[in-house]
């Protein structure tokens, strides 16, 4: 009799999975959306682990041509949107049926779950107003000093390596970034660059570390964030968030004991530090957690985007001689300028075709290629299609980029794209290396000016050529455990001195 019933139980479980699997199987289809077959298991995420997500969606993009492709993430329908028009209506036209971001860490994990980057309305709101004004031009500027620093001490490092061609420049680079945002963010002097044993880099170099319990739970807070709290998966291990909230403790006390109160914020930790302070005045509940999450993923979102930008950008100025002695003659312009020969952060802003070469870079290698949605509501796409509330929504960023209607020959490095006669052609909304919209990337300028800075003072210091058995820019190995578009390989070049 018990056999009998657990027979039929498993029929019946097995009967309800087929009926679902139907209808996910066949709900693009019954919308009339271009889709490919999803699997049974992983929907539209066999790439997973195997091909790097930008690449992916690049792919997806010269398959279909279509304005959108119909995914699952998993067995939850998806759509990517290729699409400038539709773009602009999800990212700024439509934006309050769009605040929220799909992708979400666990309450187990405040830096994940409590950050600007994941948080949802009410807290998203709430954190970006008041972290605006901090990333403005005229408050950036302040990092003047600790700029010239940092890239002068990454120069050095270059010079005092005996075989230069031995130098890994992502690692060279990212520890330039680590250095500069942590000091940045947590008020901290960091020695990434000068090799000494620095905590903040033991955390920063973790975070490019992948194995396969963090490509899940990286694939499960992008994807299938209800498995988050379940497995308690994490941006960071526990380790480095009791490190992140003791560091922020410690400075945050040392800048209080100075002034009573934080007048206006000089960086990014007197602007926390008032944000908290305002909060327990007002009663408005903010955790200490929440802003140590904003600190950490200023550190976490921008040190290895930044450094990859820059691993990116000095790699294909090794195969690109006359730009990048075009680059050094302007450069050179802007130091003449100067008595004390500083590269000044708004005349690096200035830098006509030097901007034009980094703006190219970020089409090419936009490091987080693809902006995530959730509709709030039940959306009309256009005339064709309506989507339903809590559809998760893609904007294919980076396969906009490579798409030769909107930027002809998209596999060439062609800083000229840029130049201001020709900046005024390209469609609004199909380059979109820091999102748009009310949710840009707020850290766009620090990111900016940072990675400006390091590339300017290596090039005004030495010529970059490649090495004979190195990859050719396009064949260069892309993380296939990553949902950013980095480097999967290490790169190297020859670093010649100018002097």
């Amino acid at each position: 009799m018990f056999g009998s019933l657990l027979i039929a139980a498993a029929v019946c479980v097995l009967g309800w999975l087929y009926v679902r699997w139907s209808r996910v199987r066949q709900y693009w289809a019954k919308r009339g959306v271009p889709h490919l077959p999803p699997n049974p298991l992983l929907g539209s995420l066999t790439f997973l682990q195997r091909q790097n997500t930008g690449k992916w969606l690049i792919n997806m993009n010269q398959h279909f041509k279509t304005p959108y492709i119909g995914v699952w993430w998993f067995w939850r329908p998806a759509l990517i949107i290729n699409s400038p028009d539709i773009a602009r209506n999800v990212l700024v036209k439509d934006f309050p049926n769009f605040k929220d971001r799909f992708l979400s860490s666990g309450s187990s994990d405040p830096i994940g779950h409590l950050n600007i980057f994941t948080a949802n309305e009410p807290l998203w709101s709430s954190i970006r107003r008041r972290l605006t004004s901090i990333f403005t031009a005229s408050k950036l500027r302040a990092l003047q000093n600790l700029l010239d620093t940092k890239a002068n001490q990454m120069v050095q490092r270059i010079k005092n390596t005996e075989d230069k061609t031995s130098i890994r420049i992502r690692m060279l680079f990212t520890d330039y970034t680590s250095d500069v945002i942590g000091t940045a963010a947590f008020g901290v002097e960091t020695k990434a660059l000068a090799g000494g044993e620095c905590p903040m880099r033991k955390v920063t170099k973790s975070f490019m570390t992948f194995n396969l319990w963090r490509g899940l739970s990286w694939s499960s807070i992008f994807f299938f964030p209800e498995l988050v709290n379940i497995f308690r998966f994490s941006f960071l291990p526990k380790t480095a968030t009791d490190y992140f909230t003791k560091v922020f403790r410690v400075v945050s006390d040392q800048r209080k004991s100075q002034k009573s109160r934080i007048g206006e914020p000089k960086d990014l930790v007197d602007a926390l530090i008032k944000i908290k302070q305002e909060s327990d005045l007002n009663n408005e509940g903010l955790t200490e957690d929440t802003i140590v999450a904003q600190a950490a993923i200023f550190l976490l979102g921008g040190f290895d985007t930044s450094g990859a930008a820059l691993t990116f950008s000095l790699y294909e100025l090794a195969f690109q001689p006359d730009i990048q002695e075009k680059i050094y003659r302007e450069l050179m312009e802007i130091q003449e300028q100067n008595e004390n020969g500083i590269l000044e952060i708004s005349k690096l802003g200035e830098a006509v075709y030097f901007n034009c070469v980094l703006k190219e870079v970020l089409r090419k290698y936009s490091t987080m290629g693809w902006l995530d949605r959730i509709a709030v509501k039940d959306y009309k796409i256009d005339d064709n299609l309506t989507i339903e509330a809590g559809t998760p929504i893609c904007v294919n960023a980076i396969g906009m980029h490579y798409d030769e209607n909107y930027f002809p020959n998209p596999l060439e490095f062609d800083p000229d794209r840029f130049l201001p006669e020709n900046e005024k052609n390209i469609k609004p909304f199909t380059y979109l290396p820091f999102g748009e919209g009310p949710r840009n990337c707020i850290g766009k300028r620090f990111g900016q000016i940072s990675v400006r800075h390091a590339l300017a003072h290596v090039i005004i210091n030495y010529i970059v050529e490649p090495l004979a058995n190195g990859p050719k820019p396009n064949e260069v190995e892309l993380e296939k455990h990553s949902l950013f578009y980095v480097p999967g390989q290490d790169l190297y070049v020859n670093f010649i001195p100018r002097n």
